[in-house]
């Protein structure tokens, strides 16, 4: 049978699409292969949030097609966010073979496999035709269910919802993921407990806007939305010791999800919330429906709940219009916030996006946004390192993932705050496995800690 590179660039939702259709081609007989330059179907997973994401994917397709000289049957195609909001173009700029949105993920390996029939019918290396499918599909969200774990792999992401109503002025996953459609709670569950009884120890669930899950298909019981019901449901399965989520919409957090907190001791001690901006002006542009105010204001609730819970943050500085005084108030409020970490991001325009449309004059110069970014990164990233500090000479619990991606002679896992660590371990005793660590020292955002001292 053939075999399939998948590359994929992008947020864990695409991580985890991509997992979904290797588990189909391998359950169809076929390979999946690490190394390109062997493959026969190569498919790259597309994000279209920012413009240097899709660039990268053409960039690299356009290296892959080099592959053509020496296989000219090899199978190429693009899946996801940019396949999705660009479709048939693709195929003539690219040259690719597949082009498959972001509700027909399930269809990947039968439309390979029609491409490939087709060229044996054929008989002709360069008898190429191609199939593009970028339509909406019902209950498309619950196509995402099937596991791929390596050996001892003991946390895993759980899809829960596809697609985003909130429209924000500068992103582009309403139009590339659709609108939110939630999978039922109980094949949600159901889901998990395969995982638990396979090993699986953490589970993160996985949404556009996570928080918002369920919230047009299933009703509030007892108070309580159906993202809190869910975690609830998820919290009694018996294996499962970390339950995390991402990404949250500030709007999402009302009491009941902060309640959450207080009384689920699985949830992990992490919260990453974008707050995209500290100005009122701007986030009244990015339509964006809190205020700054309202913000620091719920980042305290979270705080209040979960003492010692790390909060980390989106943010984009550079947005049409964005004057000093603005930015100013941005990073007045981060300042105040004392984010763990941040992940900063340049403005960049989305076609298709209302933000992209606003006039010429409002759109800031690539200098400006460096300036700013690099400015608010130096503040982010002096009050994240302060809180490494204290954890010199304490133990923390980890989850060990496997071998450091820097270092394979180590071990790294994370702490239920979400931070790294590295150690001298033993991979047969410790990979899967929930343990701490002694620290001794950190370096950038990195915690190492005490051979010795692990169990």
């Amino acid at each position: 049978m053939p075999r399939v590179h998948i590359r994929t660039y992008g947020c864990q939702m695409n991580e985890r699409d991509s997992e979904q259709v290797s588990q189909m081609f391998v359950e169809r007989g076929y390979t999946m292969t690490a190394q390109e330059a062997e493959a026969d179907v190569i498919l790259i997973n597309t994000c279209s949030v920012r413009d240097q994401a899709e660039q990268k994917a053409l960039g690299k397709m356009g290296m892959m097609n080099k592959y053509r000289e020496e296989r000219p049957q090899l199978v190429t195609g693009f899946m996801g966010c940019m396949a999705q909001s660009r479709g048939s173009e693709l195929i003539t700029t690219s040259k690719v073979d597949l082009v498959v949105g972001t509700q027909k993920y399930h269809r990947v390996v039968e439309y390979v496999e029609q491409i490939i029939r087709g060229r044996e019918e054929r008989q002709m290396d360069d008898a190429r035709f191609s199939i593009v499918d970028t339509e909406e599909e019902q209950a498309s969200q619950n196509a995402i269910r099937d596991h791929e774990l390596k050996e001892h792999q003991a946390s895993a992401f759980v899809s829960i919802m596809q697609g985003c109503n909130m429209k924000c002025t500068f992103c582009i996953v309403p139009y590339t993921r659709g609108g939110e459609r939630g999978r039922p709670i109980a094949d949600i569950v159901e889901e998990v407990r395969r995982l638990a009884a396979r090993g699986v120890k953490e589970v993160t669930l996985l949404g556009q806007i996570v928080n918002l899950y369920g919230r047009h298909e299933f009703p509030m019981k007892d108070g309580k939305s159906p993202f809190v019901q869910l975690l609830e449901a998820v919290h009694e399965v018996d294996g499962i010791e970390r339950i995390r989520f991402t990404s949250p919409h500030p709007i999402g957090y009302k009491a009941d999800l902060i309640n959450a907190f207080t009384y689920l001791p699985k949830l992990a001690e992490h919260v990453h919330l974008p707050m995209q901006s500290g100005s009122n002006a701007i986030l009244k542009k990015m339509h964006r429906p809190y205020s700054a105010e309202k913000f620091e204001e719920l980042v305290a609730r979270i705080r209040a709940a979960r003492p010692g819970i790390a909060v980390t943050t989106d943010i984009i500085v550079g947005f049409p219009g964005e004057t000093d005084e603005h930015y100013a108030e941005t990073r007045a409020l981060c300042d105040r916030l004392e984010f763990e970490n941040a992940f900063i991001f340049r403005y960049s325009k989305r076609r298709g996006t209302p933000a992209a449309e606003m006039e010429d004059a409002l759109q800031l110069p690539e200098r400006v946004k460096e300036e700013r970014n690099q400015d608010l990164l130096a503040l982010i990233n002096k009050h994240a390192q302060a809180k490494y500090v204290p954890l010199v000479g304490t133990n923390v619990e980890i989850l060990c993932e496997g071998p450091s991606k820097t270092n394979a002679a180590r071990l790294t896992g994370r702490t239920r705050t979400n931070k790294i660590v590295v150690f001298e371990g033993n991979p047969d005793r410790h990979i899967g496995q929930i343990f701490d660590v002694h620290i001794t020292e950190f370096q950038g955002f990195t915690l190492y800690g005490d051979p010795a001292l692990t169990v």
